[in-house]
Order: C-alpha cells, then sequence, then structure tokens
C-alpha cells in the first residue's frame, strides 16, 4: 500500500468516526444513576422542587422525569410508569410540564444511510482514480496490467532542440526531414512521399540515441511518448500484446507524434531462438508491436523511433522497410565533434586559463558523448576536492587516467620485487608504443596500482581517428600486448601471471586476422568466424560450424604462427632498446609514474632517436 492509500483510509475512518459520534451524541441522553425516587419525593415533602418536565418515550409507559430545583441544580430520574410518577407529582400540588411524545427523525431514517452509501462510494472512486494517476496507469492494480506504462510529453514541455545535440551532423541533417514531415506533412503527401513509420538509431551506449530522439520531438513541437523495450513484457502472458495496442490507441489521440522505445532489443529480438517455443510473451509483443506499425490498421501521423546497440539481434520482420524505413547509425563523434561536445558541458564548469578543450579533444579518440561528459564531471569533482572553484588542465588528465584506466590505489602495500617486475613489464609495452610506427605514443607510463586490479599501466595517446585496421597495425597491437611479459622473462629469466590478459587480447587480434578478416596466407580469404556474438541459448545449442575440425587445427596452427612470429620481433626490437627499457624501469621505480616528455627523453639521453624500423609483416 503506497503512501496514498495510507491516507485516504486515515481521512476515510476519521470522517465516518465523527459522523457516527455526532449520530450518537444527538440520540443519547444524560443519565443520572445517582437520583433516586427517595430522594426524588424526600425533596418533594422539602418543597425543594421548582420544575418537574416528563419526557415519555414511544411506544412505552417508562420515560423519565427531569427536575428542577430552587437552587438551579437539575437532576433527571428515569420512570418505569409514567401514569404513577405524574399522579405522584400532581399530589405534592405541583404541575408538572408534559412534553409530546419524540417523533422519530427522518435524517437518521432516511437521509443519514443514503448520505453513508454515497460517501463509502465516493471515496473508493477517488482512492482507485488516485492509485491510477499514482502509480502510471496501471502499476499496481491487476485490472490495470494492460495500460502502457509510455510516458507523454507535449510539445511545448520539450525544451530539447536539434541545436543542443553536438558532434552528431550528419545524424541530424537524416533526421531533419523527420522533423519537416511533421511540421508541414501537406508539401510530401502532393508528390506522393509517405511519412517514414519508424526511425531505427543503432550505436555504441552514450552515442545520443535518445538524446536525438528528444531533440526532434522537441524540434517538431509534437507530443512525444516515450518508454523502455522492458516496460512491455511481465510475467503475465498477453500483458505485453495490450500494453503495445493502448499506447498505440494513446498516441493515436495525439497524432501527429512520436513514440520512442529505448532498448527496443529488449521486446524485438529474433523469434524462434528460444527454448520455450514460439508461444512466448516477448514474441506475443513483437506480433502485436509488428502488426500496429504496418498491419491491417492505419496510425497516420504516428512515427515510431527505437534505439538499440544491438541491431544484429533484431527480428528481420520489424527492420524491413514500412516498418523501421529508416537506420541512422550513431556513432562515436570524430576530433571535431568532441570539441563541440567538450565546449557543451564546459558551459556551467568555470575553466582555468590553462585548460585546452582543442588538446583534449584530439587526446580522446573513441570517447562517446557520455564518456567525455563523465571526463568532464570527474574533473570538476577534482577542483571540488581540492577547494578551487575553477577547473584546470591537471585535473582533466587525472580524469583521463581516473576515467580509462581506473582509480590508482596508492596506498596498497607492493613488496619491491613486485615493484621492480612491475617497472619492467611497463616498460616492455612503452618502448615497444614508441618504437613501433603505428601505435603510440605513449602517454603515461605508471606503476601504480588501479582499481581495474591491474599492478600498473601504459596508456597511449592516439592522435587521430581510425575508420578501419590495416594489418600491420593489428600486428603492431599484438607485438604491443606481449612487451611485457617479453621484458620479463629477458630481465629476470621468469615469468608471471601478469600478463594474462595481455595474452588475451593478442590471441583474440590473432584469431580474428584469421577467421573474420582473412588476414592469413595459408587459411586464405575465407570467413571461418563461428563467434556471432550469439545471446540465443536455442541457437546456440543447434548451432552448428561452419568448417571441419581439419580446418579448426589449422586455424589454430595459423593463430599460433601469428603470435609467435610477433613475438620474436617484438623480443628483437626490446634487446636492441636493452639500455632504455633499464632506465625507463628505474625512472618508474623512483618516480613511479612519468609522463610522454620524460619517457622519450631516455631515448634522447642515452643515444640518439633511432630512425622509425620498416615494419615488413
Amino acid at each position: 500500500m503506497n503512501r496514498n492509500n495510507k491516507s485516504f483510509y486515515m481521512y476515510f475512518v476519521i470522517i465516518m468516526g465523527l459522523l457516527l459520534f455526532t449520530v450518537w451524541i444527538g440520540t443519547i441522553k444524560i443519565q443520572d444513576s445517582s437520583y433516586t425516587k427517595g430522594e426524588f419525593i424526600s425533596q418533594m415533602e422539602n418543597n425543594e422542587v421548582a420544575i418537574v418536565k416528563i419526557c415519555p418515550n414511544k411506544n412505552t409507559d417508562a420515560g423519565a422525569l427531569e427536575v428542577t430545583l430552587h437552587s438551579g441544580e437539575e437532576r433527571r430520574l428515569n420512570v418505569t410508569n409514567i401514569s404513577e410518577a405524574e399522579e405522584l407529582v400532581r399530589s405534592y400540588k405541583l404541575d408538572p410540564v408534559v412534553e409530546s411524545v419524540p417523533e422519530e427523525s427522518w435524517f437518521l431514517n432516511s437521509v443519514f444511510p443514503i448520505l453513508i452509501v454515497v460517501v463509502v462510494c465516493v471515496f473508493f472512486f477517488v482512492m482507485m482514480n488516485a492509485q491510477n494517476a499514482a502509480s502510471g496507469g496501471g502499476n499496481g492494480k491487476m485490472m490495470n496490467f494492460g495500460r502502457s506504462r509510455a510516458k507523454l510529453t507535449l510539445g511545448g514541455e520539450n525544451k530539447i532542440k536539434l541545436d543542443g545535440v553536438a558532434g552528431l551532423k550528419e545524424e541530424k541533417e537524416e533526421l531533419q526531414e523527420i522533423v519537416e514531415f511533421l511540421r508541414e506533412p501537406g508539401k510530401f503527401t502532393k508528390v506522393g512521399a509517405r511519412i517514414p513509420k519508424g526511425v531505427l538509431l543503432e550505436g555504441a551506449p552514450g552515442t545520443g540515441k535518445t538524446l536525438l530522439a528528444k531533440a526532434i520531438a522537441g524540434e517538431a513541437n509534437v507530443p512525444f511518448f516515450s518508454i523502455s523495450g522492458s516496460d512491455f513484457v511481465e510475467m503475465f502472458v498477453g500483458v505485453g500484446a495490450s500494453r503495445v495496442r493502448d499506447m498505440f490507441a494513446e498516441a493515436k489521440r495525439h497524432a501527429p507524434c512520436i513514440i520512442f522505445i529505448d532498448e527496443i532489443d529488449a521486446v524485438a529480438r529474433r523469434r524462434g531462438t528460444g527454448m520455450g517455443g514460439g508461444h512466448d510473451e516477448r514474441e506475443q509483443t513483437l506480433n502485436q508491436l509488428l502488426v500496429e506499425m504496418d498491419g491491417f490498421g492505419v496510425n497516420e501521423g504516428i512515427i515510431v523511433m527505437a534505439a538499440t546497440n544491438r541491431v544484429d539481434i533484431l527480428d528481420p520482420a520489424i527492420l524491413r522497410p514500412g516498418r523501421f524505413d529508416r537506420k541512422i547509425t550513431v556513432a562515436a563523434p570524430d576530433v571535431r565533434g568532441r570539441e563541440d561536445i567538450l565546449k557543451v558541458h564546459a558551459q556551467n564548469k568555470p575553466l582555468g586559463d590553462d585548460v585546452d578543450l582543442t588538446q583534449i579533444a584530439q587526446t580522446t579518440a573513441g570517447f562517446t558523448g557520455a564518456d567525455l561528459e563523465n571526463l568532464l564531471n570527474e574533473a570538476a569533482i577534482n577542483a571540488a576536492m581540492e577547494k578551487r572553484v575553477f577547473v584546470k588542465q591537471d585535473d582533466i588528465k587525472r580524469a583521463f587516467v581516473k576515467v580509462g584506466i581506473g582509480a590508482e590505489k596508492k596506498s596498497r602495500i607492493i613488496s619491491d620485487k613486485e615493484k621492480r617486475i612491475t617497472a619492467y613489464h611497463e616498460a616492455g609495452h612503452a618502448i615497444l608504443f614508441h618504437v613501433l610506427p603505428d601505435v603510440g605514443p605513449v602517454y603515461t607510463v605508471s606503476i601504480i596500482p588501479t582499481g581495474i586490479g591491474a599492478a600498473g599501466y601504459t596508456m597511449p595517446l592516439p592522435e587521430k581517428d581510425e575508420m578501419f585496421l590495416t594489418k600491420g597495425k593489428m600486428l603492431q597491437d599484438i607485438m604491443v600486448s606481449l612487451g611485457g611479459r617479453i621484458a620479463e622473462e629477458i630481465i629476470f629469466d621468469d615469468i608471471t601471471t601478469g600478463a594474462s590478459s595481455d595474452i588475451k587480447k593478442a590471441t583474440k587480434v590473432a584469431r580474428r586476422m584469421v577467421t573474420r578478416y582473412g588476414m592469413s596466407d595459408n587459411i586464405g580469404v575465407i570467413n571461418y568466424d563461428d563467434d556471432d556474438d550469439e545471446v540465443f541459448i536455442g541457437r546456440d545449442l543447434a548451432h552448428a560450424k561452419g568448417h571441419s575440425e581439419v580446418v579448426s587445427g589449422e586455424i589454430d596452427r595459423e593463430v599460433k604462427a601469428i603470435i609467435d612470429d610477433c613475438y620474436e620481433k617484438a623480443r628483437a626490437m626490446i634487446l636492441e632498446q636493452e639500455v632504455v627499457l633499464h632506465r625507463c624501469a628505474e625512472l618508474l621505480l623512483q618516480k613511479e609514474k612519468i609522463n610522454r616528455t620524460e619517457f622519450e627523453a631516455l631515448f634522447d639521453t642515452v643515444y640518439p632517436q633511432p630512425e622509425e624500423p620498416e615494419m615488413k609483416l
């Protein structure tokens, strides 16, 4: 029971109690149990009684005497026979006042029962309406399970516009047509154009899909229904389909409008991939959604927008033209987009004169809009913790490490041996980042443990955005991943478990080169990748490999050959830079963390900067 229901019940009990108390007070008479007939006769003999009022009861001989004494005191005496009491009073030569027999109250007998019934009915009616409003149309009532949970935002209430969305220039241009159609549908229908029924926004988490949908509704100034895909499905069969029907029925009353379904993959996954057969609650919900979007009914002026980061698992029926006509990929922003996003999020944050948003945009390749907002927020928190009223560049640098690697655990106690192993491990990574042409340069090298469980980290500084990977770049990534393990083996003639995540990463890259990208001379340009990120247990159980066991063995041998070749080349490069390896490790043991300038100076102090090696990969 929620707070609103408790308040209604409390008020109802109080009101009914007051009504009953009022009626009871009006019907009872004050009883005087201490006044006796003998006392009354004694007062009559002593001439102490001034007035006697006889009050008969209806349909009985009993009644009461209300006695007023000369002293002003009033007493009441119940009698069993009114006639005898009247004769007694007259015998003392006192004329009593005889009241008429009380009539039945028409209010208590007729109106009051009806009034109680009306009050009870009104109370429960108001309580039910308040419950429905408080639960968003049926959150807590069995009878309202089929009601839609979509939240309605009217056109004037949405203040988000397309101008407030930064870093998504091309995406906004594609969606501008939707805005024009909602504003002026006539100019499109004149030339026979059909309004798009659905727009699917796909992209990585944090790229701004939901923000784009809100901006489209705000720009077009139309009602906006927003709901999550998980809000449709319940444990009761048929509830999801009923909510879909109710949502579209409500949208028709507000057309033209936009329905936005966030994380639609929760309800629109491919059918027939579960273990429970086709008669599944999620599939019934999807079937109803398919019918509402493009079935026998006509939903004029309703545009369905949806967002997902798993478009590969959606049902093909919902992706066809006529349902989701537009599929817009919302990618991570480029360097110019990141700078625009940083400017938007920095508007309410006082920045120091040393903050360079352009340089931050260049060093945050791969960051989404949510990542950039989190970066500046962490920087502002650092400034507040140091009791400053503005954000410095150093705050952003520390936030960059915290967001990218994890919070540093400077208080963790580590033995000198483990520190030394970590220093050489990270120095091995850093040297390969510096020497190899496509993977550097180094941003920070640290042997301070982090929140992700690593004993240290080497953070590169990507200076450009990459649309695709080359074979040479992937081989260099494998070599860098193996650099820490190689340095441990060279210096200590032993190996540790610290390189487990590096080995896993290198193996994953090598296997994808062979099976997915066709970058193996022995295997050929054939896709043998069995890992399509399957998320359906039914499909996984019945999944058949696309190649034989012989090919599987060849793939394993080719992956091992790539790893071994990269290992030998990386080992040769680190041995060539062994002097720098020792100098870097000693500097790390001394300072625990070094930046790009300090690291690159190690090469200049030992001998002149070597030319970039020619990579024949």
